[in-house]
C-alpha cells in the first residue's frame, strides 16, 4: 500500500462511527511506548530480550501473579543465572528455591527443560514455536510467548489477560473454557507483523493494568471507541464462564516429630503426583471418608518409633485446631499430631531428620509450612523451630 493509501485507510478508521470501527494495533503500541510496565524479566525498550528469562518468567508466572512472582524470579535468576547452571543443578535444589511457590510439576518441568536446553541445543533456546513446544513444560502459550518477546517471531500468545482483552473486545458469548478457540481466532487476526514481541506484551499490559477483570479504566484504553462490550455496558462480564465445579473436601494427619537435639522428621514426597518431590512431614492420606478416631493408630504405623525421652513413655500429642489448605482442585483440612523423641535417635526407613535451623531453605510446600507453623508452639523446641520456618509468604493454595 502506498502512504497516501495508508494515510487515507487510516483517516477513514478514525472518521468512522464508533460502531464499526476496528482495534488499531498501532494505537496500542503507541500506549504501550507511553505505559509499559517495567518488571524484572523484561527487556528495556529497543533491547533484545534474553531468552532464558523469558521462559524463566513464564513459567513462574504461570497461575500465579506478578507480585507473588517477582521475588522469587530474582533470588531464582542470582541462583541459577544461565540455563547451564540450572541444567547441572540438582532437581531438590531447584525445588528449594521454588518452595512457597507452589504448582511444583512447573520446578520439575523448569529442571528438565533446562537439561534439555543444554542437551539438545547447546545451551540455546530454539526459536520457533514448534521447536520450543518439543521442550518439556512448554505449552502452546508459553512457546508463543518466548517466540514472540524473545525472538520477535510472528506468534499470538493468549493468557489470562489477553482472553478478557479479546472477549471484551468482540463480545465473545461463548463461556471459557470452551471460547478459547474463538479468542485465540481474534487475537492471531488482530496482531499485524510490526513489533510482535512488543504487541504481545502490550496485550498483557492492557489486561493487567486497563482491562482488569473488575472496575475496567475504558477511559484510559487505547482501544476504548472499538471495545464491544463497552458499547454494551457491561465489559465486567466477559469473559463469559462456565460455572466451576468445587472439589469435594478432603482431611487428613500430620505427625511432626522433634528430636531432642533439634532435628524435625522428613520425608519425600514421590517424584510423580500432587507436590511431586517436594519434602513434608509424615502423615496420613488424604481422603473425603478420613476418620480422625483411627489417626493414632496411624500415627503409630506410619511413624515406628520408640517414643521415649528420659526415660518415660511419651505420647502423640494432638495440637488444637485444623490446618485449611486450598488446591486447584480440592479444599484440605489436616489435623496435626506432635511428639518428642530422643536425641540420636535413627530415623525410620524412607524417612531423616531435617535440622530445626535448615527448616528455611528445604523444599516444603506452603502446606508444610502451615503444618510445622501449626505445630510450633506446642513443641518443647517451638523457639529454635520458630526461627526455622520461613511462614512470611503463604499463598494457601497450590
Amino acid at each position: 500500500m502506498t502512504v497516501a493509501g495508508e494515510r487515507r485507510r487510516k483517516k477513514q478508521a478514525n472518521d468512522a462511527p464508533a460502531h464499526t470501527r476496528s482495534p488499531d494495533p498501532a494505537a496500542l503500541l503507541a500506549w504501550y511506548d507511553r505505559h509499559r510496565r517495567v518488571l524484572p524479566w523484561r527487556a528495556p525498550p529497543s533491547t533484545r530480550a534474553d531468552p532464558y528469562r523469558v521462559w524463566l518468567s513464564e513459567i513462574m508466572l504461570q497461575q500465579t501473579t506478578v507480585r507473588a512472582v517477582a521475588p522469587y524470579y530474582l533470588a531464582f535468576l542470582q541462583r541459577f543465572p544461565t540455563v547451564e547452571r540450572l541444567a547441572t543443578a540438582p532437581l531438590d535444589d531447584v525445588l528449594k528455591a521454588w518452595a512457597g511457590l507452589g504448582y511444583y510439576a512447573r520446578a520439575r518441568n523448569l529442571h528438565a527443560c533446562a537439561r534439555a536446553v543444554v542437551e539438545r541445543h547447546g545451551g540455546r533456546f530454539p526459536d520457533s514455536e514448534d521447536a520450543l513446544r518439543a521442550l518439556p513444560g512448554i505449552g502452546a502459550y508459553t512457546a508463543a510467548a518466548i517466540a514472540a518477546i524473545a525472538f520477535d517471531r510472528q506468534a499470538s500468545p493468549v493468557d489470562g489477560n489477553i482472553e478478557r482483552v479479546i472477549a471484551r473486545l468482540y463480545a465473545v458469548e461463548t463461556p471459557l473454557p470452551a471460547a478459547k478457540p474463538e479468542i485465540r481466532r481474534l487475537a492471531e487476526a488482530l496482531r499485524r507483523g510490526r513489533r510482535p514481541g512488543d504487541f504481545a506484551q502490550a496485550m498483557m499490559d492492557l489486561g493487567a493494568t486497563i482491562c482488569t477483570p473488575k472496575q475496567p479504566a475504558c477511559i484510559l484504553c487505547p482501544w476504548a471507541d472499538a471495545c464491544a462490550a463497552r458499547r454494551r455496558g457491561d465489559p465486567e462480564l466477559f469473559p463469559r464462564k462456565t460455572p466451576k465445579q468445587e472439589g469435594r473436601l478432603r482431611r487428613g494427619a500430620a505427625f511432626v516429630v522433634v528430636r531432642a537435639d533439634g532435628f524435625v522428621l522428613v520425608r519425600s514426597r514421590p517424584e510423580n503426583g500432587l507436590l511431586g518431590g517436594m519434602t513434608e512431614v509424615p502423615g496420613t492420606a488424604w481422603s473425603h471418608d478420613f476418620d480422625p478416631e483411627i489417626a493414632l493408630e496411624e500415627a503409630e504405623r506410619i511413624v515406628p518409633l520408640p517414643l521415649e525421652a528420659r526415660g518415660r513413655k511419651t505420647r502423640w500429642r494432638r495440637i488444637p485446631g485444623i490446618v485449611a489448605h486450598t488446591f486447584t482442585h480440592f479444599p484440605l483440612e489436616l489435623i496435626v499430631y506432635t511428639a518428642g523423641v530422643a536425641a540420636g535417635m535413627p530415623p525410620p526407613d524412607g524417612m531423616r531428620w531435617l535440622s530445626v535451623a535448615e527448616i528455611g531453605g528445604e523444599a516444603f510446600p506452603n502446606l508444610m509450612r502451615k503444618v510445622l507453623a501449626h505445630a510450633d508452639t506446642a513443641l518443647a523446641t517451638a523457639g529454635r523451630l520458630r526461627r526455622g520456618i520461613a511462614v512470611a509468604h503463604v499463598r494457601g493454595t497450590e
